[in-house]
């Protein structure tokens, strides 16, 4: 080890000592818009961008760790948005392959890994993969592992919508009836993450500082962290840095 990676190391241990010394708000949810792997691949020299894609996967397993250790309790990680469905097959043919990899490594480790995203947009053999994953750890205990794939808010507002609207109508509840009585708290019910905490903390990784359309209904009132580095080169020091900036913040919940 050398100096440099010797005083990251001690960095590293005193700041989680920091955070895990009973006095700092530790979030219940953490949102993850894993971001940059492409952008990695080529910084590395890499004309293949499905290693970006493979070293992310591999940074999700080291994110899941970490967030048990600190206690935190669910974490949704954007892996595919409904956007990225239109990339030239080239490049989303081995992104699907490396992300049902993951999902099935997710089902081996014993996590209790839970779909979000319009599934019917996805091919059907990444559909089932999901599904099975779903089904095979629902009783797991330990940490949620909310998976985006597929996944665009105002789509997800649009399905909780349609969702809220035919289960009235299979009530035989008129549209007049609903809309007197329609609140938040309806739509809110058909959301993928139905019945779960809104995130409290949402990382971007690659230094983008924008949402693009990531749980836009649950995020109201989560704080945010961008951080410069690109996903698969996020260290723990950043995610302890993103828990730490969290606990530090005065939370006004859209005041």
């Amino acid at each position: 080890m050398g100096y440099r990676d010797l005083g990251y190391w001690i960095y590293e241990r005193r700041l989680e000592a920091y955070i895990l010394s009973g006095k700092k708000t530790i979030p219940r949810h953490v949102g993850v818009m894993c971001d940059g792997n492409r952008r990695w691949a080529r910084s590395e020299g890499h004309t293949d961008v499905s290693k970006g894609h493979r070293k992310g996967a591999d940074k999700i397993f080291e994110l899941l760790q970490w967030c048990r250790e600190t206690g935190v309790e669910v974490v949704t990680l954007w892996l595919l948005s409904t956007d990225n469905l239109t990339r030239q097959e080239e490049e989303l043919g081995p992104l699907l392959e490396i992300i049902e990899d993951t999902v099935n490594g997710l089902v081996e480790e014993g996590w209790h890994v839970n779909p979000v995203g319009a599934l019917d947009l996805l091919p059907d053999h990444t559909a089932r993969v999901l599904k099975y994953a779903a089904e095979a750890t629902c009783n797991n205990p330990g940490l949620f592992v909310n998976v985006a794939v597929g996944y665009g808010g105002r789509r997800e507002i649009a399905d909780a919508v349609r969702g809220l609207l035919l289960d009235h109508a299979n009530k035989g509840t008129t549209i007049e009836e609903l809309a007197e009585v329609l609140d938040v708290e309806h739509i809110a019910e058909h959301l993928y993450t139905a019945g779960q905490p809104d995130p409290d903390l949402v990382i971007r990784t690659s230094g983008e500082q924008r949402l693009g359309g990531f749980l836009l209904w649950q995020s109201t009132h989560s704080e945010f962290y961008f951080c410069d580095a690109y996903w698969p080169a996020f260290r723990k020091v950043d995610f302890l840095r993103a828990l730490r900036s969290y606990s530090e913040r005065h939370r006004r919940f859209g005041a």
